[in-house]
């Protein structure tokens, strides 16, 4: 019995637990929701709620679609510096569906589970275009479970109210660099916490302690350097 509970926990057949905020860490019902909704105690996995704000979605919006993705790269980079704060980034997803419960979603994997927990600690004292942010931990451990298959393949018929993500994509470049300055600034914390190690070292009699001079890398930064037509508000 407690086999088969466990194989079909968060699954269509658990008649329990909602396999919607299983998969994708948010329900449509909400605290309304008549299956119950488990919260991680940990996780790599962070929700920060409602955080993207896609002008298109604005009545009265009168900028081109080139516009509004140059805006949402602008804002992935500056939410992908932001987070990688806390710890090694291991994928970014930002949603694009209208539906209240996945409205401008930022979901944020870590590579550990500490570090997850204290971006959460951080990011619910901080507040982002005037408004509070809210983080919490969050069930999402495989990405493409969370995912609309219909809607990478262009086929989805529900549009932005789909209960599945609908993730925004910036340009494979801009992913590209951002993953490889936060590795390179990763190689170089590890070799400074290396020489600070030998250093403690007690002196060793049959050779000359190691005397390199050491300095704390600078956080990732941004590996474009380009004009920002429209900046978006910062923390």
């Amino acid at each position: 019995m407690a086999e088969h509970l466990a194989s079909i926990f968060g699954t269509e057949k658990d008649k329990v637990h909602c396999s919607f905020y299983h998969k994708i860490g948010s329900c449509r019902h909400g605290d309304r929701c008549s299956r119950r909704h488990v919260k991680p105690t940990y996780s790599q996995t962070i929700l920060v709620s409602n955080m993207y704000k896609n002008p298109s979605l604005k009545p009265d919006c009168t900028l081109g679609d080139d516009e509004i993705q140059r805006g949402f790269e602008d804002f992935y980079e500056d939410m992908f510096l932001e987070l990688a704060k806390y710890g090694e980034i291991e994928e970014l997803k930002i949603c694009d569906n209208v539906g209240d419960h996945l409205l401008g979603n930022v979901y944020v994997k870590y590579h550990r589970e500490d570090d997850a927990q204290k971006a959460v600690d951080s990011l619910n004292n901080r507040y982002y275009a005037g408004l509070p942010v809210w983080a919490e931990l969050s069930p999402v451990t495989d990405f493409r479970e969370a995912c609309c298959r219909q809607y990478d393949s262009g086929e989805c018929n529900r549009g932005g109210y789909c209960n599945f993500m609908h993730i925004r994509k910036p340009a494979r470049s801009i992913v590209r660099d951002l993953f490889e300055g936060q590795e390179l600034t990763l190689r170089e914390m590890r070799r400074v916490e290396r020489e600070r190690r030998r250093q403690r070292e007690p002196p060793s009699y049959s050779r000359r302690s190691p005397r390199s001079g050491s300095h704390t890398p600078s956080p990732v930064r941004s590996p474009r350097n380009r004009r920002r037509s429209q900046s978006p508000p910062r923390y």
